[in-house]
């Protein structure tokens, strides 16, 4: 079966080619677990599991086969490279596969189990792929070396009489004034409070609950402020400096004789690459990108129906209270008993990541409490800009990203799921329109009887081996041999 055509767009459809070859074997991944306080989420907990790691050895937690780090100029921090060696059984590529996630996430939903990892489908494939980790994310690192590197969100909670059972948070920031941002924070959770009212107002004893939990999660948060202070940066930072930096770094390991790479970005990494596509295109530069694929992106979510229109209240607060960052993984891992379990007070929460029976309920629940961080609310801010007239923006306001996207030359392959509530296919559709018509493949996933395809289940699902994985690699393929 053939790509869909820039022109067949509107209509979902599957995507199940014929195959002559196998799909690969996953090679066994292992990784450590540790018990830690509930209260602090497992994203952040992950990057002290070996902080004393020296001498070239990876920590644990990584599943990749090589982590490598690239130092950002301007910046005290270094990121962190994920790298899967391409299968020494497949086809050898003429390009290295470079992995950017979405907002506030780090590797591990690229790399998710061993038998639905995006990352080892890949390079399984021939392909030598790298995962990125953007500042403040995974295991990406500031200002130390990382053997002496510890987590900001390294929370004094695992003292187990830290807490007592009926703390009350507003005495407690009462108590850490030295912290410049503690009223900030505790107007911070009333406001998550307020909001979380209004949508759940059906189970007020379980909404108590909720914000006990909440708050808690949030007074952990509170205690690390001094060094959360230093998570300042937009959108722009990650454009203008590490996404190069890594770019770079990767020429340099895997030594493409074209001097590109091959992109798939998922939500923000798929609005990062639109962006380097569009910026390049006005400035008559060549972006280094031999094709891109996109998972869930979009420039322009104005006219959508996405379901983060909901979340926007929490960017005039964080503006206007001038809180340094929003948790969201602290948020997701203290509302996940919630979602999961009787009497399912935020239901609405599971169908936002996974489509119902597309994922197991212990990958899901890996998901929402391994792969979510804390980002500064300068970036979501200017990530909100994709909510209004003329797209996503720079950081001064007088730059559309979407405006050029004409102007580049890079085939595109965009990919949406039928069921993505947070960046639905019109919203898909909405940049994917203003790509010239030759160079873009616009696909969408999910069937009217099944299976469907939420917002991360076009990355790790079962099903996606199958029917999504498949479509990605005869793209790339096809742009790797040109």
């Amino acid at each position: 079966m053939m790509l869909l055509p820039f022109q067949s767009i509107l209509h979902f459809d599957s995507f199940n080619p014929s195959r002559s070859d196998p799909v690969p074997e996953f090679p066994y991944s292992f990784r450590c677990r540790r018990t830690r306080s509930p209260a602090l989420t497992k994203a952040a907990f992950k990057r002290n599991v070996d902080n004393k790691n020296d001498k070239g050895k990876k920590p644990n937690i990584c599943t990749a086969d090589e982590l490598h780090y690239v130092h950002v100029d301007k910046s005290e921090w270094k990121v962190a490279l994920w790298r899967y060696l391409p299968s020494p059984q497949a086809p050898t590529r003429n390009h290295p596969l470079m992995l950017l996630s979405g907002v506030g996430t780090n590797a591990i939903a690229y790399d998710l189990s061993p038998e639905s990892s995006f990352a080892r489908f890949m390079c399984s494939q021939g392909y030598d792929t790298w995962i990125l980790e953007l500042r403040g994310a995974g295991l990406s690192t500031q200002g130390m070396d990382f053997g002496q590197y510890k987590d900001p969100l390294d929370s004094i909670s695992q003292r187990k009489d830290f807490f007592g059972k009926d703390t009350d948070y507003k005495s407690f920031l009462e108590t850490e004034k030295r912290y410049a941002f503690a009223s900030q924070i505790t107007d911070l959770i009333e406001k998550l409070v307020n909001i979380i009212e209004e949508v759940e107002r059906s189970s007020p004893v379980r909404a108590f609950d909720m914000q006990n939990s909440i708050s808690t999660a949030l007074k952990d948060m509170q205690k690390q402020l001094d060094l959360i202070a230093k998570y300042d940066w937009d959108f722009d930072n990650y454009l203008e400096e590490e996404v190069p930096a890594a770019m770079e770094y990767i020429k340099d390991k895997s030594e493409p004789k074209d001097g590109k790479l091959l992109a798939i970005g998922h939500s923000m990494g798929g609005i990062l690459l639109y962006a380097m596509l569009s910026r390049c295109g006005y400035e008559g530069k060549d972006p280094g990108l031999s094709a891109v694929t996109t998972l869930a992106s979009s420039l322009d979510y104005m006219s959508s129906r996405s379901s983060l229109k909901l979340l926007l209240p929490l960017a005039d607060p964080a503006q206007v209270l001038n809180v340094p960052v929003i948790p969201i993984g602290t948020l997701l891992a203290a509302a996940h008993p919630f979602a999961a379990n009787p009497p399912y007070l935020l239901s609405w929460l599971s169908p936002q990541i996974s489509a119902p029976d597309m994922l197991q309920p212990k990958l899901f629940e890996k998901l929402v409490t391994e792969n979510f961080e804390t980002v500064p609310a300068k970036l979501l801010l200017q990530l909100a800009t994709a909510f209004e007239e003329g797209g996503l923006r720079d950081r001064s306001g007088t730059f559309f990203y979407k405006n050029h996207l004409s102007k580049s030359n890079v085939p595109v392959l965009a990919i949406a799921g039928d069921q993505d509530l947070i960046c639905p296919p019109d919203a898909v559709y909405e940049t994917v329109k203003l790509i010239r018509e030759p160079l873009v493949t616009y696909k969408v996933f999910g069937e009217p009887g099944g299976p469907h395809f939420a917002h991360y289940d076009i990355v790790g699902a079962q099903r996606a081996v199958d029917l999504v994985y498949p479509c990605i690699i005869d793209f790339l393929n096809h742009h790797d041999a040109a």
